[in-house]
């Protein structure tokens, strides 16, 4: 179903479980909101994110107690310096000196209108940036997206919207490969596209490094991309293609790689505020974003898993990967929940094994 917006009905999200009724996730988010969303001047503050994750899949009461753990990870919010308006973004896009002033508009643009109209509006201007921050804005907003869809429009959902995108704006990066586009020959599934994704030179240095080696990516999805529904069909089962592949290739680099599945998987989580029409560019975003991750950081050969979720729930398996800790390792198993079968959850076992536990 659509609204008369043309944006999809809240109803067909991936994921639509009932807001949280222990008032833990708005509580965690309002702790969080004083921080800045990186460290060290570039690392990620992943706790919105890790904690929407926990809340969701219940384990709401291990929330603060998490926090507790990864607050020595956290910096303070850097002061504004210079407002951002309407007639002078483009100068501050990709200037990650901004990020509070960029905050502080979002913070502005999404108190003064609702927040759907504001991720339609920002969501084509960014998408071409889903390389920021190794792709944590775009998951972050994907998070906060879904809680939205989920639970209703209240302060600390909407405040967290705002800092996903703030975020994303202030680290805004263009990959290589998309200016001008340099395709390989075409793939006939997301498998085999992320197979064919031809490795960096060398994957020595950091993820900036290794994007500035992009050249070129498998052409995929190339029948019929340009139809809404195709583009979701074929945007979940890029998800699934990246979160089965970390069941035998995850060892190459057990935390960057889980990024190929979790940056398309915000993507997806994102479709159903957004009108039908940006649909096909999302997907062609979070394909390029999952094979940049994917060259940048996947090993020469693939191990066979030997991971074995049949002895254990879907709720058990999240549970182990909340007790492990490790911020990666949770936001990564929640997506391999909302793929849901055996090999996703075989590969969210392999993330347990290989990243180191947290708590």
């Amino acid at each position: 179903m659509t609204d008369t917006t043309g944006r999809a009905d809240s109803t067909s999200a991936p994921d639509t479980a009932p807001v949280d009724p222990t008032g833990t996730l708005d509580e965690a988010l309002d702790r969080l909101h004083a921080s800045g969303p990186e460290r060290n001047g570039w690392l990620s503050n992943h706790g919105p994110m890790a904690v929407e994750a926990l809340v969701r899949h219940g384990q709401a009461p291990a929330v603060h107690r998490w926090l507790d753990h990864y607050s020595h990870k956290l910096e303070d919010m850097p002061a504004p310096a210079t407002r951002i308006t309407a007639e002078n973004w483009h100068e501050a896009l990709g200037d990650p000196r901004r990020i509070a002033d960029w905050t502080k508009y979002f913070a502005q643009e999404t108190a003064g209108r609702p927040w759907q109209d504001v991720l339609t509006e920002w969501w084509p201007r960014l998408l071409p940036g889903i390389a920021a921050g190794a792709t944590h804005p775009v998951i972050r907003v994907g998070h906060a997206v879904r809680t939205l869809l989920a639970g209703g429009a209240n302060a600390p959902r909407v405040t967290e919207l705002a800092h996903g995108l703030g975020y994303w704006a202030a680290r805004h990066q263009p990959l290589p490969a998309l200016n001008p586009p340099a395709s390989l020959v075409p793939a006939t599934s997301a498998a085999a596209a992320l197979d064919a994704v031809p490795p960096v030179a060398d994957q020595s240095g950091g993820i900036r490094d290794r994007l500035a080696q992009l050249t070129a990516f498998p052409l995929w999805p190339q029948q019929f991309a340009d139809d809404p529904d195709v583009a979701r069909t074929r945007l979940a089962e890029l998800v699934r293609a990246a979160t089965h592949r970390y069941a035998t290739h995850g060892h190459g680099e057990p935390i960057m790689l889980v990024h190929a599945a979790t940056a398309p998987n915000a993507v997806l989580r994102t479709l159903p505020a957004l009108p039908r029409e940006l649909w096909p560019q999302s997907l062609a975003a979070a394909w390029a974003a999952s094979a940049a991750v994917t060259a940048a950081y996947s090993p020469a050969d693939p191990v066979p898993c030997t991971a074995s979720p049949s002895a254990s729930s879907a709720d058990e398996i999240f549970a182990r990967a909340a007790q492990h800790g490790d911020d990666h390792t949770i936001k990564f198993t929640d997506t391999a929940l909302d793929v849901g079968d055996t090999t996703a959850l075989a590969a969210a076992l392999r993330s347990i094994e290989l990243n180191p536990p947290a708590l």
